[in-house]
Parts: C-alpha cells; structure tokens; sequence
C-alpha cells in the first residue's frame, strides 16, 4: 500500500508524517472518513514497525496519519534524541490539527493511536477533547513510578544506580547547555542502555527502520520518574480500548488495567511479553484485529454518532465478566500473574483466553 508525504509544524520544527488513505466506505460518514493519528514509544520512529499497523488500518477503510516526532527520525528539531515527555504530547496535537485538514477527513472524528510510551501521551492528549472520538492505546506506558519499580525486578542495584547517575549527568549537562549524554536505546542483558532485558535488543532492532537511531538522551530515565498519564484517563470523553500484554516486563500491566478503568476502557489482554504484539510476532495479527472491531463497532457505518453515550454496559467500558476483553481474577492464562513469575513470558501450555 502506497502511502503519502506530508510535514506539519509542531512548534519551532517541522514533524515528518505519511498519510495513509482509507480503502473502501466502511468508515466514510456525512463528514468524511476518521483518521488515526499515530506515533512510537521510546526512541522509536514510524519506518521501526508502524507502517504494518497503518497499513491494516487503511485497508479496513480508515485514514491514517504517522508521524515521527521532533528531534527524532526524519522530523526536525534539536536536540537530537530526546524524549521531552511534554514536546511529545505537543506533536500529538500538532498531528490532530494536521489529520484534520487532510483531503476527506472528518474532523471531529479524530483517534488517537499509541504504543507503549505513547500509550500514555493519547491518554492525556484525548483527555477533555471533543474532536477526538476514539482512542487505542496498546501495551501502554502510564504509570512512570509503576515502571521504575518493575524495572529493579529485573535489573540488578548497581545498575539501576549506573543509569541514574547517567541521567542525572546528561540532566545537568542541558542545564548548563551543554551536548546530551547519551545511552543505547536498546542493549543486551549487563550492558549499558535504556532497554536491557534479555530478548528485547533482538525485538527492538528487527523493527528497526533507517531513520532509527540506537540513541537517546541519558536523561529520559529521570523524564519517566514522574510520568504518570494514566491519571488522566478519566478525562477521556470518548471510547477507548486499553490492550494489555500480561506478561510485559517493560509497561507495567497492573498500571495499565487501573487506567483502564479510570477511562471506562474496553480492555484487551494478551499473554505475552511487550513486544510480542508487532509486526512479525505472535500476537500482532490479534492485536490489529482487535483494533479494527473496536473502531468498526464505535465509528463505522451504521454506529452510534461520535460522542454519544452508551448506555448497555458493554464496549467502552470494563468488562466484568472474566471472559476474553476483561480482566481476568483467577490467576490463569490472560491474566496478569501474581506470584513471582509475574511480568516474565509464559512457559505452560496454558490455552489463551483473549481472542475470542
């Protein structure tokens, strides 16, 4: 599928996005067609694993809008490689403006789509929004405390404090205007980076695109200390789907399911680790599934006007019925664990109970 160039400002730059049409009528409306509006996680770009996603989305008749943001593939922007939590949720805004003057596009029917670290950036964009009448966030970063506590479960002290130390030497450094210093974005397990749990240097760089860079500022660990958008769910006036992986040693899933439930989210789990839901992996194809039925039952034709309210206690809201969707208590397969094996991948034969 062929896809469009297009720039917008955000700020005192210029952000790089590609337009994706949506085939066929199955979202057209009155207005025009809805446009996703989507971005990467941490140090990530739109040619390291979202071009698959907005191609599935385009097919299913929506438009599509990916954008990378300032300092970051190939936007505009300086400095290079850091994550500025607050700038990001100003290129989001900056790219609904931008998805609302596209040719056919319905401008109160704007979704906000967000993967890990930008997860949490549609929650608190799409918060008290009324042209944003969707929101998905998959395997959402929300809560950064939450995240900090599950990465020493994983990590050793010495190395936790090394990453520290790090950040807070590229912190003082920008203080005094001086260059970033910078770590790997990802890495393997005892080296020094950002991402280091065993299996995630393979993960990351088989999405890797050529505007990627293995680079971010040292100072984003000290970014996501106080990051916590998933308060901010409850201001959502719209549907939103939370997709959870229960075994994600990087977003922490409990964090996500209480956002979730501030948001009155639908929710989506799937046993696996925080990468299993891309291009190329297991859980992919469920996940778009998912993405598209949530987006077909909310904004497609012959459904409820964006913004209205519903009123049978079903999508839009968390399921309470432990079965597939909703959260699950008894501890088993879909369900985020609560013994020691919490956050680490499943090695059981343990049938899913999510795709249904």
């Amino acid at each position: 599928m062929t896809h469009r160039h297009k720039t917008f400002r955000s700020g005192d730059a210029l952000c790089d996005a590609w337009h994706f049409p949506g085939q066929g009528e199955a979202f057209a409306g009155d207005g025009g067609r809805p446009v996703v509006v989507m971005a990467h996680g941490l140090g990530g770009t739109k040619d390291s694993g979202l071009q698959a996603f907005a191609e599935r989305l385009a097919a299913a008749g929506l438009d599509v809008l990916a954008f990378d943001y300032r300092g970051f593939g190939a936007s505009g922007g300086a400095p290079r490689q850091r994550v500025d939590l607050r700038g990001q949720a100003d290129d989001y805004r900056a790219a609904l403006c931008a998805a609302a003057r596209l040719d056919g596009a319905d401008p109160n029917r704007l979704i906000l789509w967000g993967v890990s670290l930008a997860g949490g950036h549609v929650l608190s964009v799409g918060a008290h929004r009324r042209d944003v009448a969707a929101v998905v966030a998959l395997t959402p970063l929300v809560d950064g405390p939450a995240a900090g506590l599950l990465a020493a479960r994983h990590h050793s002290m010495p190395s936790m404090l090394r990453s520290t130390a790090i950040g807070t030497r590229s912190r003082v450094a920008a203080l005094r205007d001086l260059p970033p210093v910078t770590i790997p974005i990802v890495g393997r397990p005892g080296e020094t980076a950002a991402l280091t749990l065993d299996g995630y240097f393979e993960d990351y760089t088989a999405l890797a695109g050529p505007t990627w860079r293995n680079e971010i500022d040292a100072g984003v660990a000290l970014e996501l200390g106080t990051y916590r958008p998933g308060k901010d769910a409850a201001g959502l006036r719209c549907p939103l789907l939370v997709q959870i992986a229960d075994f994600d040693r990087s977003a922490p899933p409990h964090a996500a399911a209480v956002a979730a439930a501030r948001g009155r989210a639908e929710v989506r789990h799937y046993p696996c680790d925080h990468f299993d839901v891309w291009p190329g992996r297991d859980w992919f194809d469920a996940a778009v599934a998912h993405q598209i039925s949530f987006l077909s039952r909310h904004l497609g034709a012959g459904s409820p006007p964006a913004g209205s309210p519903r009123h049978d206690g079903t999508a839009g809201s968390p399921r309470h019925d432990g079965t597939a969707g909703s959260p699950r208590h008894d501890g088993t397969a879909g369900s985020p664990r609560h013994d020691d094996t919490a956050g680490s991948p499943r090695h059981d034969d343990a049938a899913p109970t999510t795709t249904r």
